[in-house]
């Protein structure tokens, strides 16, 4: 249930966002800015919110999701729209989504980091495994040089 609240937000604020910079000032049509987003989204998701942003910190993620953006954008924009100058709008659009995804991995760490402690997981970081300590090293032995054979 998190994750499709969670798809479901980002889904919506990417398209109004989307549609503002390349529907509204570029002239994108609607549709395309729907597909573009509805593939974004569901990569960024996967790749930035649930891979990298766990592993790394907020900054490292949003730098992820500003690089999968622009080209995502560039490349989708080129096959679905003729319009020129495809780089500074994919820029733009880029910037943008970056700008509401280091908002938007606040809100998961906070809500997905509280939904994983009420499963009882804990979160130990990058590291997969933990050491133990144990005070039985070696197995204790009766010291043969004492004379309990009497």
């Amino acid at each position: 249930m998190q994750h499709s609240k969670a798809l479901a937000i980002k889904f919506i604020a990417s398209l109004v966002l989307l549609y503002v910079i390349l529907g509204l000032i570029y002239g994108m049509s609607f549709g395309n800015v729907f597909i573009i987003t509805a593939i974004l989204g569901i990569t960024s998701y996967i790749l930035g919110d649930m891979l990298i942003l766990p592993r790394s910190s907020n900054t490292v993620a949003t730098a992820a999701d500003f690089g999968l953006a622009f080209v995502l954008i560039w490349f989708l924009s080129s096959i679905l729209t003729l319009g020129d100058n495809l780089f500074i709008m994919s820029l733009v659009a880029a910037a943008g989504v970056a700008f509401f995804e280091y908002f938007f991995h606040s809100y998961l760490v906070k809500n997905m980091t509280e939904a994983s402690t009420e499963r009882l997981t804990i979160n130990q970081g990058n590291l997969p495994y933990n050491t133990e300590a144990s005070e039985d090293l070696t197995p204790v032995r009766p010291d043969v040089r004492s004379d309990d054979k009497e």
